[in-house]
């Protein structure tokens, strides 16, 4: 796959490249963003929920950024390194060929995890051909001074509380507080630029075109080792397999998280108040996240993801959102206070920038569910559960029997008021039935007389004050006659039959309200008020969500056809933001999780349906 953007005339006058325009390179610790004109603009260093170091994507003036092109007009491609997470963009002008090759190395020795390097090594592949680069770092969100002190072939950024060194094979200047470097190569010559945190142990380290070479090399064999664990041999592997790379830079190493995207405030809408930060661990998109990738057959980041939520599952914790927080820092913080950041004007203009998120003290009962649905797989697919975790489920399955009928705010995080939402519900009858599936499977101890009552009490209320016969239909909440995208999961855990008569006439029922050309809306903020202003463009992970309900409802040609849709609107590189605008333009935060593992689970039902 690759992707082509216009000519630029003019290095530096440069606005907004559209949020698809992006590739996305990263150590498991942080990741950058690069677009397709050569240009790092997200980039927050040293983990994923840090300030941002270049983050011009959310303000191109303010942010900070780090240019690197040809500097004549030129036509730009980009692709992946073959089953790796190395980036390549080409530069094709009238007096060569070239490109930068974007990767962070994989840290090894624990000396060297705090150096965070990025190297972009740049070739000329044909003719001869100028590059220019400007260094411009923005430290904490822009709001930080730094100094310049540039020595040789060494510039070190320092600021008050962090300090960059970017060393570099060819002449750098000072612009400012800033770097610029002019430079010509010719056919087969390299240069190489090496960005590293220092600080502490960590001092500025030369990185010569023969050691980038060498780091270039492991990094592609560290992933192409990872990825051959992939057991899937289906129809759609190259998508399935850049699914499972993207959602593999997602994690968190030194804690086993998993973040639900890496950047924050990619608006929803340009101009719209829908911006959120999503560098946290959601245990919802988490504990899909692990479903996706055991499918696979990776099962190492789904232990290091059990053991991220057994260190803070809190049994006897009274919060009101029982013995989990919908979301904790990828380091288990449980405090995300959220503010605004005035001083940038927002991708595209669309303000607000946010930071930290307000949803981390919601209810919202249907992340019990998810979690021990992952833990049953794991159990199942990978590693029998300990003692321990066991008796972790069964605090868990005895909270939500004594819980599941509260009203929350539901999988959406709706800020307009709690309902009782039937997706909550749902999902209660999910823990409880999975919990009973292992108790039985395993002989382990359970109060199963009671987890089997509530669960049957919990199947009952779903059915009767859930379905509108009037609409024929299930409903987004009790009492309601609205739609929710959220249903389509009825079928795909079990709750019901494919091919019920009452889930079919659902599923056309959604299929008239909710979807367009195969694209799905999560629901009618004017029909279910959710309160925030504007609209919002079809929900990714829905459309894939109804690919599968398809599938399972043996509709094989609608729902092959809806998928072949819906990878046309990937990027160049095969990611997928949160969601699709009516023009068909990615939107929110990039690349999602929840995006990645549905069009996994999709891809593989949906190949293994087929035959």
């Amino acid at each position: 796959m690759d992707g082509t953007t216009g000519e630029r005339d003019t290095f530096g006058a440069r606005r907004y490249v559209p949020i698809a325009d992006h590739g996305l390179i990263g150590d498991l610790r942080t990741v950058a963003l690069v677009g397709t004109d050569g240009t790092i603009d997200w980039y927050c260093c040293p983990a994923f929920d840090a300030p941002s170091v270049f983050a011009a994507v959310l303000d191109a003036e303010r942010g900070g950024c780090f240019e690197l092109a040809a500097a004549v007009p030129a036509r730009t491609k980009q692709f992946y390194f073959p089953d790796t997470n190395v980036l390549i963009t080409r530069f094709f002008t009238e007096e060569g060929l070239g490109e930068v090759q974007d990767f962070m190395p994989i840290a090894g020795e624990a000396t060297e995890e705090e150096r965070h390097r990025l190297i972009r090594r740049v070739l000329c592949v044909r003719g001869s051909l100028p590059f220019r680069t400007r260094v411009a770092p923005r430290f904490a969100y822009g709001t930080r001074p730094h100094t310049l002190r540039l020595t040789g072939d060494t510039a070190v950024f320092d600021s008050r509380d962090q300090a960059l060194a970017l060393t570099a094979t060819v002449p750098m200047e000072a612009d400012g507080a800033d770097v610029r470097a002019d430079f010509k190569l010719a056919e087969g010559e390299t240069a190489v630029f090496a960005l590293d945190q220092i600080g502490g142990d960590v001092s500025p380290s030369r990185c010569e075109c023969g050691e980038a070479e060498r780091q270039f090399g492991a990094t592609v064999r560290y992933w192409r080792r990872w990825l051959s664990a992939s057991r899937y041999r289906g129809r759609w592997r190259e998508m399935v397999h850049r699914s499972a790379l993207t959602l593999k830079l997602l994690t968190y190493a030194p804690t086993g998280a998993i973040v639900a995207a890496p950047t924050t405030s990619l608006p929803e809408e340009l101009g719209g108040e829908r911006n959120w930060d999503y560098r946290y661990v959601w245990v919802r998109d988490a504990a899909f996240c692990v479903y996706a990738l055991l499918r696979l057959g990776f099962t190492e980041e789904a232990e290091a993801f059990m053991g991220f939520v057994s260190r803070h599952i809190s049994p006897g914790d009274a919060k009101p959102s029982g013995p989990l927080q919908i979301m904790y820092g990828i380091d288990g913080r449980t405090d995300l206070p959220e503010r605004e950041l005035g001083h940038l004007e927002g991708h595209q203009g669309s303000a607000p920038v946010r930071v930290g998120n307000a949803a981390a003290d919601q209810l919202q009962l249907d992340i019990y569910g998810a979690l021990i649905d992952s833990i049953y797989l794991y159990d199942k697919w990978a590693e029998p559960v300990s003692s321990e975790q066991w008796d972790h489920v069964c605090a868990l399955v005895d909270w939500v029997c004594a819980h599941w009928d509260q009203p929350d705010e539901g999988i959406w995080e709706t800020r307009g008021g709690r309902r009782d939402f039937l997706y909550s519900r749902l999902m209660c009858w999910v823990a409880i039935e999975r919990g009973i599936r292992m108790a039985n499977r395993r002989g382990l101890p359970a109060d199963l007389a009671r987890w089997q009552t509530v669960r049957d009490t919990v199947y009952r209320r779903i059915m009767s004050r859930g379905w509108s016969a009037t609409r024929r239909t299930f409903v987004q909440y009790e009492g309601g006659d609205v739609l929710d995208a959220a249903l389509l999961m009825m079928p795909l855990s079990k709750f019901i039959a494919p091919t019920d008569p009452k889930w079919l006439s659902t599923l056309d029922s959604l299929t008239e309200d909710l979807v367009s050309d195969s694209l799905v809306y999560r629901y009618d903020p004017q029909a279910s008020p959710d309160g925030l202003r504007g609209d919002e463009g079809t929900f990714s992970i829905c459309s894939f969500w109804y690919v599968e309900a398809l599938t399972r409802a043996g509709r094989l040609d609608e729902a092959r056809l809806a998928f072949e849709k819906m990878l046309t609107y990937a990027n160049h590189l095969g990611l997928y933001a949160e969601e699709i605008s009516h023009t068909g333009e990615q939107q929110g935060n990039f690349p999602q999780a929840f995006t990645h593992l549905s069009l996994i689970s999709a891809a593989f039902n949906l190949d293994r349906a087929l035959g």
